[in-house]
């Protein structure tokens, strides 16, 4: 059994499915998004690492040490400009990357281009056996770098992908002129995603899903009350029930203070949440206390306190936030940060808050 501490009870596999099972664990689980910084990857492999020229061989070697619930990984992207089919202009800097410009200007051509999305989504040809033999195939080779990590694979409506792409101004005029085309959109993405869910859904392979749709800023939701039902909690519904046939959790993702919104994304049915944002309100050991009917995960805050804070700040964090929630008689939990491992947080930091998680022990687990 690949242990992250010598007293570890139970496999990741068992802890994470414990976890997502509101059932008591013999430590807290750990998530992460690994693949951005090469401090950390560094302090884990023992490489001498020159700005971003690691891999994802690398990535998974620090995922096999450092969680039991891993995101998948991601190779840096280097400085490439890239210029898309559709013309839009993409600057890549190792491990994010911007729009520098868009094939149109305004909601008309935002309009003509999204149609022109939808139509390609509907024509593309659908092969059930062959998006099963990759996904099967995708998920074993990740596997194989993160060891028996937990692959947490991720499942989109596109619902911020359109605004993304269109930039949030854009995207206001366009959804106050063709709210139409912005629907019929989401209804051809949720309905080719459906039957991926259909052909690729296996617990063996993991037992849980993200879905990522940003839609907040640090002060709330972005949109109204009434276009988030309309247009976004509706195919966020729809996939977590299809990866619920199926006996998959679901986790459902978003920067910035959602926390208005919680009552909708948890009548979509959602399991749990991930990203929560001490800065924004998300305080994890409120919104679990005040909602222990689900998983929180992602309440380490990951720029005050990751970034400029101390070791001994971080194990007093990890401290509270495991006391004073029980996750240890609970579930319910995932120790992560808020903003993924971004270069900026200090490897010692992070270091930090993997020994804290080792440190408080069930003891009804005690060997």
């Amino acid at each position: 059994m690949e242990k992250l501490f010598p007293t570890d009870v139970l496999s990741k596999r068992e802890r994470v499915e414990a976890a997502l099972a509101l059932e008591p664990v013999d430590r807290v689980p750990i998530l992460e998004q690994l693949s951005y910084n090469p401090q950390v990857i560094s302090l884990y492999t023992g490489k001498q690492i020159e700005g971003f020229r690691y891999t994802a061989d690398d990535i998974g070697q620090v995922a096999r040490k450092t969680t039991d619930l891993v995101m998948p990984l991601v190779a840096p992207r280097g400085m490439q400009r890239v210029t898309t089919e559709d013309g839009f202009v993409m600057q890549n800097d190792n491990w994010f990357a911007w729009h520098v410009s868009r094939p149109f200007a305004d909601e008309v051509g935002a309009r003509d281009w999204l149609l022109g999305q939808t139509r390609k989504l509907r024509e593309a040809p659908w092969d059930a056996q062959r998006a099963r033999r990759q996904y099967r195939q995708y998920i074993q080779e990740l596997q194989e770098k993160v060891g028996e990590s937990v692959i947490l694979a991720f499942s989109f409506t596109q619902f911020c992908y359109v605004f993304e792409y269109m930039g949030l101004e854009i995207f206001a005029y366009f959804c106050a002129e063709f709210p139409e085309v912005f629907h019929e959109f989401l209804q051809v993405s949720v309905g080719r995603e459906l039957k991926r869910i259909r052909a690729v859904a296996d617990k063996q392979l993991s037992p849980v899903v993200l879905v990522p749709e940003d839609f907040s800023s640090k002060r709330g939701p972005i949109f109204s009350p009434d276009f988030l039902r309309q247009f976004h909690h509706e195919p966020v519904r729809r996939l977590t029930e299809a990866w619920h046939e199926h006996g998959i959790k679901v986790l459902f993702h978003s920067d910035g203070n959602y926390k208005p919104a919680l009552p909708d994304l948890l009548a979509c049915g959602v399991d749990g949440f991930y990203c929560l944002e001490p800065a924004c309100g998300m305080d994890i050991v409120e919104l679990k206390n005040g909602y222990p009917q689900v998983t929180w995960s992602g309440g380490v805050d990951g720029v005050d306190l990751m970034e400029r804070g101390t070791p001994e700040q971080v194990r007093a964090a990890v401290h509270r936030h495991i006391r004073q929630t029980r996750a240890l008689e609970t579930g319910g939990m995932f120790v992560a940060t808020s903003s993924e491992v971004n270069p900026t947080i200090k490897a010692e930091n992070f270091r930090a808050m993997v020994k804290a998680v080792g440190e408080l022990r069930n003891p009804c687990f005690a060997r």
